[in-house]
């Protein structure tokens, strides 16, 4: 298991028990299945990004937090080697810019998609969260319950973030996007919804 990796099987536990959650309960509220959420605790399967941000969302908590601890201090530099990085099979990466701050549910995110490929769905956080996405290269398209808002270089959008949100490069280049996000309360999701 790579570095940023390390702990977060307990963390996840952690979290779900300390919000009283049994494994079936957030399976419902995540949409990953009780037997991957088990193997993640027990540190038995790399789960994809798709999957940790389900999981964060259902948790009411950022990825971020749930790949690393509370860093405390008032001034924290975050060399690129220790940025938690996360590469999806299809090619695309996550790399996670903001430490983890007590108290503080924002992640500011630096997001790479190689031409045609798509990310895939996220599931809607908390109310009241937000998100903000700026394109630095390439094209993205940006899909909010279902509607499609195209960006390229230089554009940048808004929106809450208790909707279903998806990201897609159709362009012939590679996309790069950064992704502000401040995830407030807990998930929004019920039993039942779509993910």
């Amino acid at each position: 298991m790579n570095e940023p990796l390390e702990g977060l099987g307990t963390r996840v536990r952690e979290f779900r028990t300390g919000q009283g959650l049994s494994l079936a309960a957030l399976a419902e509220a995540s949409g990953v299945s009780r037997s991957m959420i088990s193997d993640v605790e027990r540190e038995a399967r790399i789960p994809t990004v798709l999957v940790l941000a389900r999981l964060a969302s259902a948790l009411g908590t950022t990825v971020s937090k749930l790949l690393g601890e509370d860093q405390p201090d008032r001034i924290i530099p975050l060399q690129r080697d220790h940025q938690p990085a996360i590469t999806h099979p299809t090619g695309w990466e996550r790399r996670i810019l903001s430490p983890n701050l007590t108290g503080v549910e924002f992640e500011f995110i630096r997001t790479t998609i190689p031409a045609g490929v798509d990310v895939g769905e996220f599931a809607p956080h908390g109310p009241g969260s937000r998100e903000y996405v700026a394109v630095e290269c390439g094209e993205l398209v940006v899909t909010l319950d279902g509607v499609e808002h195209r960006l390229s270089t230089g554009d940048s959008l808004y929106y809450a973030g208790d909707c279903r949100h998806a990201f897609s490069n159709p362009g012939n280049l590679e996309c790069i996007y950064y992704t502000a996000m401040h995830v407030a309360g807990s998930s929004s999701h019920q039993p039942g919804q779509a993910k």
